[in-house]
């Protein structure tokens, strides 16, 4: 055995390639961060990435201006640059988070990505701009080979037991309860 690897590890290598669900939800910040790195190491390995995003539309994330300079990174947003009521959405808003689930349905079943990303899409879900049984069917309409993670806060129970894994990142102390403004390249 060569230094530095498992049993385990080496029998994974001759396996074929088995995508999981995973799942980023908490109210702590970094879940569309966690993501972001899994893409990125997805892209060194030769992988095609998409990144789809629930919510939000303004062209000024940091994420959205690398994609350009990233090839098999594409980053696609179904939101608006304003904030969604969650009591009341706007039919806008509603409509939107609907053409960006049937995008990702479409990328599932076409096959022509290894990790799809649906960032924010657990807010949409809680927002009551997309059903979660319409996600779980698209969970389940996923080639065996891909990956694909869901980020946001208020990921429901039903996706978290569907999910194969999930990561609840907490918040402990953040910078903007001492009134500090969200900065470009670190917030957004």
């Amino acid at each position: 055995m060569r230094c530095g690897l498992s049993p385990a590890l080496g029998s994974q290598r001759m396996k074929k390639t088995v995508g999981t669900v995973q799942v980023y939800t908490g109210g702590g910040k970094g879940k569309t961060t966690a993501a972001l790195g899994l893409a990125l190491r997805a892209l060194g390995h030769g992988r095609k990435v998409l990144f789809l995003q629930f919510m939000k539309g303004s062209r000024r994330y940091g994420e959205v201006r690398m994609a350009r300079n990233l090839p098999g990174l594409d980053v696609l947003q179904y939101g608006r640059t304003c904030f969604v009521c969650r009591e009341k959405p706007d039919p806008k808003d509603v409509a939107l988070a609907q053409r960006g689930l049937r995008k990702a349905r479409q990328a599932v079943l076409g096959r022509q990505y290894d990790l799809i990303v649906l960032d924010e899409i657990n807010v949409a879900m809680d927002y009551g701009l997309i059903d979660s049984k319409d996600v779980l069917a698209l969970l389940d309409a996923k080639p065996e080979e891909t990956e694909i993670v869901l980020t946001g806060r208020h990921a429901p129970p039903s996706i978290r037991r569907r999910a194969d894994l999930v990561s609840e990142i907490r918040e402990v102390k953040h910078p903007w309860r001492r009134r500090l403004a969200a900065r470009p390249g670190v917030e957004f």
